[in-house]
C-alpha cells in the first residue's frame, strides 16, 4: 500500500544554536570551567563562562539541544518517502570551533595550518595540488634530509662492511622493493590519457545526469585503453579484447563508463566471470601462453558455453586487433537506465566512434609488431597527442523504452546481444578530445581505480546479471590491488566534487576529518553531513514482482542469431579474416575433440563458416550442435552495415601516419626533402630510412640524415612507403635483402606504396604483383616521375587515407 507523503518541519534546515549565558558569581563560573576541563563526566547542566573551554560547552550544549528529536525518522518509511527522500535535519553553530576536533585548531604550527574554512575537502581537486616538479632542487630523502652523497652506502672504513645505521641507503633500497603492487587480474596492460567531454545539447528530457545538462558544457576526463588476457608487461598486438574505460569528473561527483571496444562479452551472468579469466589467463601448469586465447583450455571453455559464440565472431575478427587506440570504437557493453529529474527511465546503449574511423591490422602484421615494437599501441597514443593531434572519439547514445524493449527478439538484458542501429539509431551527443598525457605512468594510468559502481544522478543501472557482478567486482579488486579502502583519495582517482562522509581510516587515509562526529544522525555535529535527499542520488524504483531463484530468460537461450548477424554484416575479406582467426586459434589447440566440439557450434552460425574453417583444420566437418533454443524468435535484423568496420572510415586525410621514405647511397636528396615536406603538410610523419641510421651521401654531393634503419624500424611499423627515383639509388637498395623484405611485408599487408622513377624495378626484384588477383590494376600501388612526385602526391595521399587495400589479398598470400 502506497504511504501518505509526511514532511518535517526542519529537514535540511539550519537552525541557529544560541548558547546558554554566562554564569553569574564566582562559585558558578569556577564550576562551570572546572567542568570544561574534563572529558570523562559533565554537569547536569551545562552553564556559560568567561572562559574559551567552557563557552565551548555551552555551545555544544546548544547546539546539541537544537536537535530535540530526529524530525527525519518519521519519513523513513512507505514508498513515497523511498523514491524522494527528505533532506537531513541540521543544526548550525554559533561558532564554527563548535563542531571542531579540538579549541587548538586555531594554532598554526607551521605543519598544522590553522582552522579549516567551513566545508573544505583538499583532498578532491585538480592534480596540480599534488604536483611534483625537481628542477633546481637538491636529492633529499623521504622526510625532506638532504641527501650529500648518493653514490656511496656507508661503510666502516673505505673497504670495510656497509652500516646497518645508513639510514639513507635503508630508505632508498626498501622504497625500492616496494615499488610494485599487485597488477590488475584483467585489463593488466594499459596506457591512457586525459581530456575533456563537450556536450551538443541538453539531455534534460532523458537524464538529470550532470555532462548532459547544458549545451558546450566541459567536463574533465580521464580513459584507459588496455587489452583484457595478458599482464602488464605484455604486447599490444596480441588478439584481445580493449578495455575503454572513460572516468568522468562531473560536478556531482565522478562517473565511470567502463566499457570495451566490442559492444558483447562472452558470458551472461557474473558467476561465470572467474571461470571465463581462468580458462583463457595462462594455462596453471606451465604458465603458458601469455596475451593469447590459442590455447587448450580457453577454447575448452568456449566450446562448452555457446552463449559465447557471437562475442568469438567479434574476437576473432579485425576488432580484436586494432591499428591504434585512436581508431576503435568503444562500447558500454550493457544496458544502462537514464533517469531524469522527475524521476522518469528510459533504457540506454553506450557508443564511442572515433574520428579518425575504424581501422585494423591484419594478423601477421600484428605478430610482427609484437617483436619489432611490443608498446606499439601505447606509442602511438602518445606520439599523437604529443604532436598535437588529439584523438577524439563522438558518444552516441541508443535510447529506448521499457516497451520497445520488451517487443525485441532478445533481451536486452543479456550482454552478449546487441540492440541493432536498425532498431535504435546512435544519437550523437557530445564529443571527447584527449589533449594532455599523464605525467607519471604509475601516480596515474596504473593507479587509476575505474568501477561500474561509480555512477552519478540521472544514470542508473539495469539488471543485467553481468553488470551486477561488476558493480561488485571492480570496487573490491581496488581495494587489494591499491591497498585498502582509501583508493578514492588517490590523486587520480579523487573527484572534483567534494567528498563529505563519516568513513573513517584504513590504509593509507589522507584525510584529516574535522570534528568528534563519524556517525549519522548526530547532534554534536550540527546533524552534518545530512543526507541531500532527492538532491543526491536516488536509485529507479523499477517494479518487482518476480520470485527469487537462480536462472536465465528465456531469450539468453538464443545464442546464434546475432553471431550470424554479425558474420553476415561484414565484408568479403572481414569474413575471410574471421575464418582465418578461428582456424589459427584452433590449429594451437592440442585436442581435437575440442576443435570439433566447437566447429559444430559454429554450424550453428554458418555453414559457410564452419566449412572453411574445419578445411583449414584439416578435418570433416562435424554435425551441428544441439541448440539450446530450437526455435528463437525471428530476428529485426539479419544484414546491419554498420557492424563492419567499413562503415566508418573516418574523416579522411593522412594525419598521424607514418610513412616510410627509404634511402641509400646516390638517392636525389631535393627529391626526397620536397616529398618529405609535402606530407609533413598533409599531416603524415614521413621518416627517412636507410641501411643504417645516420647521413646517407645524396646525388648532388650533400647528404640526407636516415632517422629510422631497415633493422630498427622494420615495415610493419609504417602505413606505407615511398621508394626514390634514380637508377643508382634503386640498385643500391636491390641489393639490400632488408630492403626487398621491407617492400614485401608493405604490399603483403595491403599497404600503398609510392614507386618514383626506376624505383619500378625493386618492386619487380620484391616479387610485387602490379595487378590484383582478378587482373585489375592495384589502388595501392602509385606511380611517379623521376624529379618531382608532386603530380603523383594527391593519388598517393588519397591511397594512404584507404587505410589498406585488402583487394589484393589472397589464401595463402602471393608474395
Amino acid at each position: 500500500m502506497a504511504s501518505t507523503k509526511k514532511t518535517a518541519s526542519t529537514p535540511g534546515k539550519k537552525v541557529a544554536s544560541k548558547p546558554a549565558k554566562s554564569a553569574e558569581g564566582s562559585g558558578k563560573k569556577a564550576a562551570a570551567k572546572s567542568a570544561a576541563r574534563t572529558t570523562s563526566t559533565g554537569p547536569a547542566q551545562v552553564l556559560g563562562a568567561d572562559d574559551a573551554l567552557a563557552r565551548h560547552a555551552a555551545g555544544v550544549q546548544a547546539l546539541s539541544a537544537g536537535m530535540p528529536y530526529n524530525e527525519t525518522k518519521a519519513l523513513e518509511h512507505g514508498r513515497d518517502n523511498a523514491v524522494a527522500p527528505p533532506a537531513g535535519q541540521t543544526v548550525e553553530p554559533a561558532d564554527p570551533s563548535i563542531t571542531g576536533s579540538t579549541l587548538s585548531e586555531s594554532n598554526d604550527g607551521g605543519k598544522t595550518g590553522g582552522a579549516a574554512p567551513a566545508g573544505a575537502c583538499p583532498v578532491t581537486g585538480a592534480l596540480d595540488r599534488v604536483r611534483v616538479d625537481n628542477a633546481g632542487q637538491a636529492l633529499t630523502t623521504n622526510q625532506g634530509v638532504l641527501v650529500a652523497d648518493n653514490q656511496n652506502s656507508l661503510k666502516a672504513g673505505l673497504r670495510g662492511p656497509t652500516l646497518l645505521e645508513d639510514f639513507i641507503l635503508r630508505e632508498k633500497i626498501t622504497h625500492f622493493d616496494h615499488e610494485r603492487i599487485p597488477e590488475r587480474i584483467v585489463h593488466a596492460r594499459g596506457s591512457a590519457a586525459h581530456g575533456y567531454f563537450e556536450n551538443y545539447k541538453p539531455l534534460t528530457q532523458y537524464t538529470r545526469a550532470a555532462p548532459f545538462q547544458e549545451a558546450g558544457k566541459i567536463t574533465p576526463v580521464f580513459v584507459r585503453f588496455s587489452t583484457v588476457a595478458g599482464e602488464r608487461g605484455s604486447t599490444d598486438t596480441a588478439r584481445d579484447v580493449r578495455g575503454f574505460a572513460v572516468k568522468f569528473y562531473t560536478d556531482e561527483g565522478n562517473w565511470d563508463l567502463v566499457g570495451n571496444n566490442m559492444p558483447v562479452f562472452f558470458i551472461q551472468d557474473a558467476m561465470k566471470f572467474p571461470d571465463l579469466v581462468h580458462a583463457v589467463k595462462p594455462e596453471p601448469h606451465h604458465g603458458m601462453p601469455q596475451a593469447a586465447s590459442a590455447h587448450d583450455t580457453f577454447w575448452d571453455f568456449a566450446s562448452l558455453m555457446p552463449e559465447i559464440t557471437h562475442m568469438l565472431m567479434w574476437a576473432m575478427s579485425d576488432r580484436a586487433i586494432p591499428r591504434s587506440y585512436r581508431m576503435m570504437q568503444g562500447f558500454g557493453v550493457h544496458t544502462f537506465r537514464l533517469v531524469n529529474e522527475a524521476g522518469e527511465s528510459v533504457f540506454c546503449k553506450f557508443h564511442w566512434n572515433p574520428k579518425e574511423g575504424t581501422h585494423s591490422l591484419v594478423w601477421d602484421e600484428a605478430v610482427k609488431i609484437s617483436g619489432a615494437d611490443s608498446d606499439f599501441h601505447r606509442r602511438d597514443l602518445w606520439e599523437a597527442i604529443e604532436a598535437g593531434a588529439y584523438p577524439e572519439w563522438e558518444l552516441g547514445l541508443q535510447i529506448f523504452t521499457e516497451e520497445q524493449a520488451e517487443a525485441f527478439s532478445f533481451d536486452i538484458l543479456d550482454p552478449t546481444k546487441i540492440v541493432p542501429e536498425e532498431l535504435v539509431p546512435v544519437t550523437p551527443v557530445g564529443r571527447m578530445v584527449l589533449n594532455r598525457n599523464p605525467d607519471n605512468f604509475f601516480a596515474e594510468t596504473e593507479q587509476v581505480a575505474f568501477c561500474t559502481a561509480h555512477v552519478v544522478p540521472g544514470i542508473d543501472f539495469s539488471n543485467d546479471p553481468l553488470l551486477a557482478g561488476r558493480i561488485h567486482s571492480y570496487v573490491d579488486t581496488q581495494i587489494s590491488r591499491l591497498g585498502g579502502p582509501n583508493f578514492h583519495e588517490i590523486p587520480i582517482n579523487s573527484p572534483l566534487a567534494p567528498v563529505h562522509n563519516n568513513q573513517r581510516d584504513g590504509m593509507h587515509r589522507q584525510a584529516v576529518a574535522r570534528g568528534r562526529v563519524a556517525y549519522e544522525p548526530n547532534s554534536l555535529g550540527g546533524g552534518c553531513p545530512f543526507q541531500a535527499g532527492t538532491r543526491g542520488f536516488v536509485s529507479f524504483p523499477e517494479p518487482m514482482k518476480e520470485d527469487k531463484l537462480r536462472g536465465k530468460p528465456e531469450k539468453f537461450a538464443d545464442h546464434y542469431t546475432q553471431a550470424r548477424l554479425f558474420y553476415e554484416s561484414q565484408a568479403p575479406f572481414e569474413k575471410r579474416h574471421i575464418v582465418a582467426g578461428f582456424r589459427f586459434e584452433l590449429s594451437k589447440v592440442t585436442v581435437p575433440a575440442i576443435r570439433e566440439r566447437m566447429v559444430s557450434g559454429l554450424r550453428n552460425v554458418s555453414d559457410e563458416l564452419a566449412r572453411a574453417v574445419a578445411e583449414g583444420l584439416g578435418m570433416a566437418l562435424p554435425q551441428p550442435m544441439p541448440r539450446a533454443l530450437e526455435n528463437p524468435a525471428k530476428p529485426e535484423v539479419t544484414k546491419s552495415p554498420t557492424l563492419s568496420l567499413t562503415a566508418r572510415p573516418g574523416a579522411g586525410g593522412i594525419r598521424t601516419r607514418k610513412i616510410a621514405i627509404m634511402i641509400a647511397p646516390g638517392v636525389d636528396g631535393a627529391a626526397i626533402e620536397s616529398l618529405q615536406q609535402a606530407l609533413v603538410e598533409e599531416g603524415a610523419v614521413p621518416l627517412l630510412v636507410a641501411a643504417r641510421i645516420g647521413p646517407v651521401e645524396t646525388a648532388g654531393g650533400g647528404t640526407l640524415d636516415a632517422q629510422a634503419s631497415l633493422e630498427n624500424s622494420p615495415a610493419v611499423l609504417f602505413d606505407a612507403l615511398a621508394l626514390p627515383p634514380g637508377d643508382t639509388v634503386t640498385d643500391e637498395l636491390a641489393d639490400e635483402g632488408q630492403a626487398l623484405e621491407f617492400i614485401r611485408n608493405i604490399y603483403r599487408h595491403g599497404k600503398t606504396i609510392l614507386a618514383l622513377g626506376a624505383a619500378q624495378a625493386l618492386l619487380d626484384e620484391a616479387g610485387i604483383p602490379l595487378l590484383l588477383p582478378d587482373g585489375d590494376p592495384d589502388p595501392g600501388l602509385v606511380f611517379g616521375g623521376d624529379a618531382d612526385a608532386t603530380p603523383a602526391l594527391g593519388a598517393f595521399v588519397k591511397a594512404v587515407a584507404m587505410h589498406r587495400h585488402p583487394q589484393r589479398e589472397t589464401d595463402p598470400p602471393r608474395v
